[in-house]
């Protein structure tokens, strides 16, 4: 059978290239503008409608005397491998706030304070003073997302972690996006993180919430 061959009739152009090119190009600049500048700008707007420009001042937290004695036979008990609970009030998870881990900058106990607990939803709420960056983030200055924030337990391979469930600022709504956004987080982090405490937090089992506090339970 002979073979068949295709020959093109019409005649190349060099043009035809920097067409191909350019137009690539401006899909990719697209791209970039939209991720490096739509995105960031858009969001920043957003958040500069529900912020404020101070941080609010949280009611202060009362340490509990005993707190420290209780958990540390709670970690005995964990690090012997036995089985224990721990109930934790709304008083000792502020107190908690205290004592948790942070980097350079404002920790937990500048940015949230429990204020209830919701055993039938099994939520979490709290006041917050959240600092959020501007779009000109190398600025170093700070807005606040102050209102209401519900947080969700979660287990994870690294022990209980809280995420976002709801959160409300007076008199604004909140974008769906921006939540989805803050939904992504684990709270715990600096928890799982340290060195005294992670390894704890990695061997609770079960964290429940009750309408006095919350039930920590480790081993089996």
């Amino acid at each position: 059978m002979a073979k068949i061959e295709i020959t093109p009739k019409g005649e190349f152009h060099s043009g035809y290239g920097c067409v191909i090119m350019a137009a690539a190009a401006g899909v990719f600049g697209f791209i970039a503008w939209w991720m490096f500048y739509h995105v960031p700008v858009t969001m920043d707007r957003e958040l500069a409608a529900i912020a404020q420009e101070a941080p609010a001042k949280l009611p202060d937290i009362t340490p509990v005397p005993d707190l420290q004695a209780r958990l540390s036979a709670f970690a005995t008990a964990v690090s012997a491998g036995q089985k224990t609970t721990l109930k934790l009030s709304v008083a000792d998870l502020n107190a908690l706030l205290l004592m948790a881990p942070s980097a350079d900058g404002p920790g937990y106990k500048d940015m949230l304070r429990i204020k209830s607990l919701d055993a039938a939803k099994g939520l979490i709420t709290t006041d917050a003073s959240l600092p959020m960056n501007t779009a000109k983030f190398w600025e170093g200055k700070k807005r606040y997302l102050v209102g209401e924030i519900d947080f969700a337990l979660e287990k994870t391979a690294l022990g209980p972690d809280t995420k976002v469930s709801a959160v409300r600022v007076p008199g604004k709504k909140l974008p769906d996006e921006m939540l989805k956004a803050m939904q992504m987080y684990g709270y715990c982090g600096p928890f799982h993180n340290d060195t005294a405490l992670g390894p704890i937090f990695k061997a609770i089992t079960e964290v429940k919430v009750e309408a006095d506090g919350l039930l920590v339970t480790s081993g089996q």
